[in-house]
């Protein structure tokens, strides 16, 4: 059982900013991002985006950046998002790989159905050497028997990988009208959990297990994506985003939940979210921490 005291909230405007957007005004961001320490540098995941409206509008910039000190990241890897045709990208998650070398896990707009989808890239000694043309499926609407899933976190416990993933609910009647925006979050037709899938083959092969995190009835009732996972004595805390409606999209606040297995999550912040920003819309969503030796760290969007 996992012992638990309240963990002090964090001030957002306290950190450092490692990658702006390209203008300073609404809708154009440089977020998701995604920290793996591989006993020696930082990697970063992040991603650019731009407003509907604009040229190449959405996610269309995703990259894989890496920093001696987690604070000053060179970019090694990037794509557009018309190399994969997609309308938009968004997180992706970059994990090391059985044997060595390096996984990235992607998270993007099928062209096909306009549902969003996680692929894999085939792994790389190097994240410079990542080739889109090796994409493979990981989970898709199909797949997982829901709507559209993305924004993949992934860890290692044991001989396990798990595979969290934000999906749309699937609902009776709920036809393709509600992907005509090709993003299923931003219209309000059904709710969106954080899903399990789990490999016993070092993430090529999932099994897709369902809800892990459900919505909440307050401030969390639409959306609980559930972005990071600590381990501490006894189990797991995790951090995730939540939001009240589709009105509060790309506006999530920051919720905390603990585990003691990975399957099953009991949210600690039932009642209002744990971190919200004094700027815009209160936002702090895609927080991903990590423990290091010496201390934490975490980023946010």
């Amino acid at each position: 059982m996992i012992e638990h005291a309240p963990l002090p909230a964090f001030d957002p405007l306290a950190g450092t900013v490692v990658r702006a957007p390209e203008k300073d005004e609404a809708g154009y961001w440089a977020g998701c991002p995604g920290v793996l320490h591989d006993g020696e540098r930082f990697w970063l995941t992040y991603r650019r985006r731009r407003p509907r409206g604009a040229a190449a509008e959405r996610g269309w910039h995703c990259a894989v950046a890496v920093s001696d000190d987690g604070v000053s990241f060179t970019d090694v890897w990037s794509v557009h998002k018309d190399e994969l045709r997609t309308p938009s990208m968004e997180r992706f998650c970059l994990t090391r790989a059985d044997g060595g070398g390096f996984v990235l896990y992607l998270s993007y707009v099928d062209p096909a159905d306009n549902r969003w989808r996680i692929d894999a890239l085939r792994p790389a000694a190097h994240p410079s050497e990542f080739d889109v043309a090796t994409a493979r499926p990981v989970l898709t609407a199909a797949s997982t028997g829901t709507e559209g899933v993305k924004d993949p976190y992934v860890l290692r416990a044991g001989p396990v990988t798990y595979l969290f993933a934000s999906y749309a609910e699937a609902r009776p009647g709920l036809g393709g009208e509600a992907h005509a925006s090709a993003d299923i979050y931003n219209v309000g037709a059904t709710t969106h959990p954080t899903g399990l899938a789990t490999s016993l083959d070092g993430g090529t092969e999932f099994a897709w297990h369902g809800q892990a995190l459900g919505v909440g009835q307050g401030w969390d009732r639409y959306q609980a994506r559930l972005n990071s996972v600590v381990p501490v004595p006894g189990g797991y805390v995790g951090f995730y985003d939540g939001s009240a409606s589709h009105e509060e999209n790309y506006e999530e606040r920051c919720g905390v939940a603990v585990s003691g297995d990975l399957f099953g999550w009991r949210r600690l912040s039932a009642e209002r979210p744990w971190v919200t920003s004094p700027q815009g819309g209160g936002s702090v969503r895609y927080l991903d921490a990590l423990l290091l030796e010496g201390g934490g760290g975490c980023t946010t969007s």
